[in-house]
């Protein structure tokens, strides 16, 4: 192995000890008490370490959060593949976005700026699309089936992302004052209403 071929090894294990050590910390004390001092001594280097490997802690989230969006599009795509209609398809992606909200609270939280800055603001498009696009594409096959106008798919996709990102929001930050009744069932009921209105 070159010396180069070397150095740059160290430089990625370095980058992923960073990447872990923060996502560490904010397991253990949440994204707001998330800084570039403490993963460097978690990781027992300098700060300016860090610094070599990230321009600053939102470069950091940023990184983080792409990972929560592929983790997220992995478990929607597990969902879709199990049904071959496109309606069950589109439920089994609700409930599984739900799911991953749910039990991935600090990458949802970081992904869609709940409760704090969202991470790498504008620069989602790709990560953000390749998930929206599952959803659209049931959506399509749907309104197609219908005979209705599939112009309306993308208003429609929208419309369907707006709820189910609005619910699980509204349930991860008002918890305590939400009724148990006002969570998943209330989802489920809206998706069936709005499957057979498309």
């Amino acid at each position: 192995m070159s010396i180069a071929e070397r150095r740059q090894r160290e430089k990625e294990l370095v980058r992923a000890q960073i990447l872990a050590a923060a996502w560490q910390l904010v397991k253990a004390e949440g994204w707001q008490s998330l800084s570039v001092r403490k993963i460097a001594d978690l990781i027992e280097y300098s700060v300016p370490v860090v610094y070599d490997h990230f321009e600053n802690k939102e470069a950091i989230l940023f990184e983080i959060s792409l990972s929560g969006f592929e983790l997220l599009q992995k478990e929607l795509k597990k969902a879709k593949q199990k049904h071959p209609n496109p309606g069950d398809q589109l439920k089994a992606m609700v409930d599984a976005y739900w799911k991953f909200a749910f039990k991935n609270k600090e990458y949802y939280q970081l992904m869609f700026g709940i409760g704090m800055p969202c991470s790498g603001k504008g620069q989602l498009k790709t990560e953000f699309s390749g998930f929206y696009n599952l959803f659209y594409e049931s959506i399509v096959k749907i309104i197609q089936n219908k005979k209705s106008d599939v112009n309306e798919a993308c208003l429609k996709s929208h419309a369907l992302f707006s709820i189910m990102h609005g619910m699980a929001s509204l349930v991860m930050i008002r918890n305590a004052d939400i009724a148990d009744t006002m969570n998943k069932p209330i989802l489920d009921e809206i998706v069936t209403i709005f499957i057979r209105n498309l």
